[in-house]
């Protein structure tokens, strides 16, 4: 075991039976779409790249399309309180839908995690237009969570079929995010190893790391968590459950505010984190509170890293190392009303880890505001 303390799997490597070229989108159900995209311009600096809705044809729902760097996100607002949206929404409050990979071959993809026990949500289907064809499929996963296969080899298009190319007067600079660098899906209790297994035999993914209660605790509350990686590591998804404690653990009011499980975070890259939470800070984006006691030990458990330490420490800006190298993390507070979905900000200056050594100021900082909202 090495100085993280972690779980590898080294055994049975074998060639990839389902390449997956990275995460082509993000979709997130949300109950007004317009004043959403909105939000993300102005607060995180996406782009407007795609629209889709009544003035295109569209009459179940309107969905505006978000790009900065490699990061896709679709925001989805129904048109009526009938549709499969819309009780999506009811139930969980904003939430992530979908998380797509892009694939060389979707039918394949499809074909390769259905055989392997993954319950179908959409069956290999060809959407097309003036610009070309994309093949889409799709599988279930935790809670209502879906993945689908985007293979784009002969589309030319702005987005996808059904999409018109959004122009907007406003476009606020973006502020450095390069690309999704894992998402984190909570699970309920005993259900962990369920969905570890699951991404293991249904999609070749790898136990990257695993953290248990002895590492992820705080006096009151603790959780379990499994990093699960696919071969190239392009897509990375931890997955929590809670564990036993004396009060309500994060994942446990997650759970209970989502209604069900869910991901929980989505983690976005950035080469200056200095200057990307600068600006989110400047555009209202609100931060967990890390104590200024957590700095004092910063230099003896990460060593020299080339950022000024207190100007991390005035942004409330985490660091942590492993043998590759060092990592910078900062959390977002939740970013709609109910406890749920957050993001986190994180720069990676050669580690590969999930910074364990935060967890601790991570865990405190996370009670601190449970026990605002009397969740605790």
């Amino acid at each position: 075991m090495d100085t993280l303390l972690v779980e590898k799997q080294t055994t049975n490597i074998q060639e990839e039976f389902l390449p997956l070229n990275g995460t082509d989108f993000i979709e997130l159900y949300v109950g007004n779409a317009k004043q959403s995209a909105h939000f993300y311009k102005t607060a995180f600096g996406f782009q407007s790249l795609a629209y889709s809705g009544l003035e295109t044809g569209n009459r179940e729902c309107a969905s505006y399309v978000l790009r900065q760097g490699k990061i896709t996100l679709i925001l989805t607002t129904p048109y009526n309180s009938s549709s499969l949206v819309a009780e999506h929404i009811k139930n969980h409050g904003d939430g992530v839908k979908v998380i797509a990979f892009t694939v060389d071959d979707a039918e394949y993809s499809f074909a390769q995690t259905t055989e392997r026990g993954a319950e179908p949500f959409l069956f290999p289907t060809v959407k097309s237009d003036a610009d070309g064809e994309i093949k889409i499929a799709g599988i279930k996963t935790y809670g209502e969570v879906i993945h689908l296969f985007v293979e784009r080899k002969n589309y030319n298009g702005v987005f996808l079929p059904g999409f018109t190319k959004w122009e907007s007067e406003y476009n606020p600079t973006p502020i450095g995010l390069e690309y999704v660098d894992h998402c984190v899906g909570n699970v309920g209790l005993g259900r962990m190893n369920v969905w570890a297994k699951f991404y293991e035999e249904v999609l070749g993914f790898k136990n990257l790391i695993t953290f248990d209660d002895k590492d992820i605790s705080t006096e009151y509350t603790a959780l379990m968590s499994k990093v699960m990686a696919n071969g190239n590591m392009r897509i990375k998804f931890p997955i929590n459950e809670p564990a036993i404690g004396k009060k309500k653990s994060q994942v446990e009011e997650y759970l209970d505010f989502y209604e069900g499980e869910g991901c929980q975070h989505i983690a976005v890259a950035t080469d200056d984190i200095i200057f990307t939470v600068s600006e989110l800070r400047k555009r209202g984006v609100e931060f967990l509170y890390v104590p200024g006691t957590y700095y004092d030990t910063v230099s003896e458990r990460v060593g020299t890293i080339n950022e000024d330490l207190n100007t991390l420490k005035s942004l409330g800006i985490m660091v942590d190392h492993d043998e590759d190298g060092y990592l910078l993390q900062i959390f977002t507070k939740p970013v709609e009303d109910r406890p749920t979905m957050f993001f986190e900000i994180i720069e990676r200056c050669g580690a590969k880890s999930f910074g364990k050594g935060n967890f601790q100021a991570l865990f405190e900082s996370i009670e601190e505001e449970q026990r605002k909202r009397g969740t605790l």
